[in-house]
């Protein structure tokens, strides 16, 4: 869906971001959907190695869209004159007393019109619906090859790494920042896409 937002949102002369960019999907999706003039889409990650593989997987792909990929701080980068940020599957690993301040440089740094994009898994307030929807999502990872133990060695490895917010919590601060349109336009067990318009 990202060429969709990105025909609708992206506006000539703007800048658009990739935060936690990793390998560059999101940024190979907007930039292979950019229909204006002047746009430069800002890939960032802090990891060197996803840096180098992204760098090297948008060579292959270079169209008339610059693309800037950076290593470096979501905490600290600077947003300006964004017609549309993308964040996925990246605040939950920002610490949740930084969060706030994350979303809020994002929302100062975007132009008026513009989106933000924001993937997330979630957690349930309820205690039974959080674990119906671990157990479909991991029967999901099932029928796509992964092994008990596989499945049981990421959640190992991401507990206490991984912070997940209710969908209450992410619209909550993306209303104080400011966006005047928040929605939740996905949802697939317990992982989320938010779409907030300035």
């Amino acid at each position: 869906m990202i060429p969709v937002f990105t025909r609708r949102f992206v506006t000539a002369s703007s800048n658009c971001y990739d935060l936690g960019c990793s390998l560059g999907a999101a940024t190979l999706s907007m930039q292979q959907s950019v229909m204006c003039d002047d746009v430069t889409i800002f890939a960032i990650d802090n990891s060197v190695a996803m840096v180098s593989k992204c760098r090297d997987i948008l060579d292959k792909h270079r169209n008339q869209v610059n693309v800037d990929v950076r290593e470096a701080d979501i905490n600290t980068v600077t947003i300006d004159n964004a017609s549309m940020v993308v964040m996925n599957f990246t605040l939950q690993f920002i610490d949740e007393a930084s969060r706030d301040n994350v979303v809020d440089r994002i929302y100062q740094g975007m132009n008026t019109g513009g989106l933000f994009l924001l993937s997330e898994k979630i957690r349930f307030d309820s205690d039974e619906q959080q674990q119906l929807m671990t157990e479909l999502h991991h029967e999901f990872k099932k029928a796509n090859g992964y092994s008990d133990l596989e499945i049981s060695q990421k959640r190992t490895a991401l507990e206490n790494v991984l912070v997940p917010e209710t969908v209450e919590g992410h619209i909550q601060r993306l209303r104080q920042a400011g966006f005047s349109q928040v929605y939740c336009w996905y949802q697939c067990f317990n992982f989320i896409s938010i779409m907030a318009v300035k």
